[in-house]
């Protein structure tokens, strides 16, 4: 049990879906409530495709490339530590990805199913939790289901947009963004660490 909750908060921390709201705000501030909301339930189901698609394939790729695990976990950490500090140091990822955007009539794909929800950092992230050499069929197909899990908590998030920027702010989304950028930073060092442990062994 502790596993699955520090699991859900280690994707909530890379997902980050508070600060997907003022992304999503912005990208669909020209359009009616009807189709807003079928922006958020769209670019959330395509979200979790596109993660699914790499926790399944993903693994496949490394082994063709005959990339080692640890290899890919220093690798994989490198690049989540230096996401990570985008988060923490940059403008925020609602700031960063506001000015991303600049065709407002195909804003479901682009920015926010990528890189809103299913970022970089997501996308490394799902790789290094389903690896085949550490992890069961069983515990994989849990991930999935937990990533499933916390896409559907940001898709509600969405659904109540205005309603979460009123109460938080957007000044605290950002606050809480970069709260999740130092979880992902941790997490990024232990994976590099881990890493290099076995390299070395």
């Amino acid at each position: 049990m502790t596993e699955i909750i520090s699991t859900v908060l280690f994707l909530i921390a890379v997902i980050d879906p508070l600060g997907s709201v003022p992304v999503y705000l912005e990208a669909t501030k020209q359009f009616d409530k009807k189709y807003k909301r079928r922006v958020a339930i769209r670019a959330s189901i395509l979200a979790f495709f596109i993660l699914l698609f790499f926790i399944v394939i993903g693994q496949l790729i490394l082994e063709g490339m005959e990339v080692s695990l640890d290899a890919f976990q220093i690798s994989g950490g490198v690049i989540l530590f230096l996401f990570a500090l985008t988060m923490i140091f940059g403008d925020g990822k609602p700031e960063m990805e506001k000015h991303l955007i600049s065709d407002y009539k195909h804003v479901t794909i682009f920015p926010v199913a990528i890189p809103s929800i299913a970022s970089p950092g997501a996308i490394m992230a799902v790789v290094l939790m389903t690896d085949n050499h550490i992890y069961t069929v069983q515990q994989q197909a849990v991930t999935s289901f937990l990533v499933l899990v916390v896409i559907g908590i940001t898709c509600l998030l969405l659904l109540a947009a205005n309603i979460v920027k009123d109460r938080i702010g957007e000044y605290g989304i950002t606050v809480i963004s970069k709260i999740m950028g130092l979880i992902l930073a941790s997490y990024a060092v232990q994976s590099i660490l881990v890493g290099l442990r076995d390299f070395f062994v």
